[in-house]
Formats: structure tokens, C-alpha cells, sequence
């Protein structure tokens, strides 16, 4: 669906290019978190995939097009097939939650039939059923988010890309955007997500591609903000992030579907045989067995922590934009 190959991003009067010989393929139906620090080349990886940027050096190709061959006059037909989703949410303000996620039909040429019926499909899935009559001053910042996502998913594009889209938003809400938008990839849709989140990219587990100066440093599947220096976090069943000594998530992409097996029933007294010494010996060899690894994934977890660096100035869609100041992510213990 998304290759690079070997691709070189410079720019003028600077010392480093923004991306520096990255080569990696995200193939059709995939979740990808892009994760980094402000500067390393999150935003402009998102830039090549629309054709907002060239490449200065490689190849860049979206399902199958060469990006660099692909003439200007079918620009707009490929962005017609990847929806995007901002920080700052970018909503129309005088406008309905129903007016934003109909404009993107709109200016496609869609039919007042298909926009009244794809609307409110969509509202119902990202969560806004009932809140069609609402202008964004009158939602929450996540509720805000929900219907930037509706309306960049309206249209049912093979592609999303979100940059920082949990940017402005609580650790709480930040989740259950990141879940939304992992629902959105349940219905076959390619996601990816440049990202500071540390917390909520540990509670996902999905495919974790690092950028440091860059460079491609990690591609991992399943895979946390950091390896070895962010702490996993335990997602409960109110959707609430807590620090801990957890092994593996229960549900690795952060929903509680009720997908775990129960627990096998403990043995009883009545259920060994006094005369059945061998049954004895195994049980005892079992539990010493089980004693051993017990304590393997026990111990203190450090601090939940945010990059703090502040964003860069963009061109084009993924300009960013400043938004209302948030505090750290408060340090669960």
C-alpha cells in the first residue's frame, strides 16, 4: 500500500536532511505508529505520502503509483483516496458537527442522498450519534477529534494518516481516539499515526516504526514508544492508563472484547486419589515449575512521561497549528 524506498527528504539551509535514506513497506490494512521527537520526520513522511513533498532522493509509491511519476493533474484524485487528521482538528466554526462531515462529500460532488445517508453512518460509528446539531464551541476536545476523524473517514478512504492527533487531548481521551481510530482499521482501512504518545502507543501493541534525525532506527512489530526505557501500562476496564507491573496485555490492542479464557479451575483435594502417588509428584514438579517463573515480569516500572518538545512550524495540510496549552500527563502511581 505505502513503500519507501531509500528515500532522501533536504531541505534548503539545512544541515541534515529531514529523512535520510528510509526504506519500509506498510502493506494494505495495516496499523503503524511513526514515533520520534519534534524535528525527526514524522510529518514530512506524512507530506510524501500525499505528494505535498517530493523526495530529494528514492521512491515513494501508494499503491503501486510511483509518487514522482504521477502527473499533476491526478494529484487531487489521490488524495481523494487518504484521509487525514490533524492536532488542532481544523472544523469549520460555524458550522453543524453534521455541516463538517458533510462538506468532505460535498466537495467530492456527492448526492444529498448519499450524504444523508453516509453522515449520520459515520457519526454512529465514531461515537457522535445525536450530536449532529451541534457547533464544535459546544463539544469537548475529544468530541472535536471524533468528528475530524468522521469526516476524514466519510468518504470510506483506503488510507488514513493522523499527525499527533492526540496532541491537545488528556491520556484518557487520547486512548479512546487511538481506539477509535483502530476501529476505523478493523474495517480494512490503513492507518498511520505520527505520534508523541507514549502512553497510548504501549497500550495498543501495534507495529512501531522509530525516526531519530532521520533515520529509520526500529521497525517492530508489536512494539512499545521506546525499548527498555518507556514503562507498559495497564489499560482497565474503564479505559483508564495505569503504571504497574503488568506482563502481557490481556487484549494487546487495548479493548476488553471479554476475549480472555477463564481461568482453569483450581484442583481439589477430593479430585487426587490418596493412592495416586505419580499424579502427586507431576503436581508438585507443576507448581515448582510455575514458582520459577512467577516473578519474571515483577518489579518497579518508571514514570509515565510525554515528549515535551515543542512542535515545528509545517506547509501545506500538516502546518501546525497552535493549540490551547495542556499540562503533562500526570505520573500515575
Amino acid at each position: 500500500m505505502i513503500l519507501f524506498e531509500n528515500v532522501t527528504k533536504t531541505y534548503p539551509k539545512t544541515k541534515r536532511p529531514a529523512l535520510d535514506g528510509v526504506s519500509l513497506e506498510v502493506p494494505r490494512g495495516e496499523f503503524v505508529f511513526v514515533v520520534g521527537k519534534s524535528g525527526s520526520g514524522k510529518s514530512t513522511m506524512l507530506q510524501l505520502v500525499l505528494r505535498e513533498q517530493d523526495p530529494s532522493q528514492g521512491r515513494v509509491l501508494v499503491a503501486g503509483r510511483d509518487l514522482a511519476r504521477l502527473p499533476d493533474r491526478k494529484v487531487p484524485a489521490l488524495r481523494r483516496e487518504i484521509g487525514c487528521v490533524f492536532q488542532d482538528f481544523r472544523l469549520l466554526p460555524n458550522k453543524t458537527v453534521f455541516q463538517n462531515v458533510a462538506y468532505a462529500l460535498q466537495v467530492l460532488g456527492s448526492s444529498r442522498s448519499r450524504i444523508r445517508q453516509t453522515v449520520p453512518e459515520t457519526l454512529e460509528l465514531v461515537g457522535l450519534a445525536g450530536k449532529e446539531k451541534r457547533l464544535p464551541h459546544q463539544l469537548s476536545g475529544g468530541e472535536q477529534q471524533r468528528v475530524a476523524i468522521a469526516r476524514a473517514f466519510v468518504n470510506r478512504p483506503p488510507i488514513l494518516l493522523a499527525d499527533e492527533p492526540t496532541g491537545n487531548l488528556d491520556p484518557a481521551t487520547s486512548l479512546e481516539i487511538v481506539q477509535l481510530l483502530d476501529r476505523i482499521h478493523r474495517t480494512g482501512t490503513t492507518v498511520v499515526m505520527a505520534t508523541h504518545d507514549t502512553a497510548t502507543v504501549d497500550a495498543m501493541r501495534k507495529r512501531v516504526i522509530e525516526l531519530v534525525d532521520g533515520v529509520l532506527i526500529r521497525d517492530q512489530q508489536a512494539g512499545e514508544y521506546t525499548t527498555g526505557s518507556i514503562p507498559r501500562v495497564h489499560v482497565g476496564p474503564d479505559g483508564t492508563l495505569t503504571a504497574g507491573v503488568v506482563s502481557e496485555p490481556e487484549v494487546p490492542d487495548g479493548y476488553d472484547d471479554g476475549l480472555a479464557e477463564p481461568a482453569a479451575p483450581a484442583s481439589t483435594a477430593s479430585e487426587v486419589g490418596e493412592g495416586d502417588g505419580a499424579d502427586e509428584d507431576a503436581d508438585k514438579h507443576a507448581d515448582e515449575h510455575a514458582d520459577e517463573h512467577a516473578d519474571e515480569d515483577a518489579g518497579e516500572l518508571a514514570p509515565i512521561g510525554r515528549d515535551a518538545d515543542a512542535p515545528r512550524e509545517r506547509v501545506g495540510l500538516f502546518r501546525r497549528r497552535r493549540g490551547p496549552a495542556t499540562s503533562p500527563a500526570t505520573t500515575a502511581h
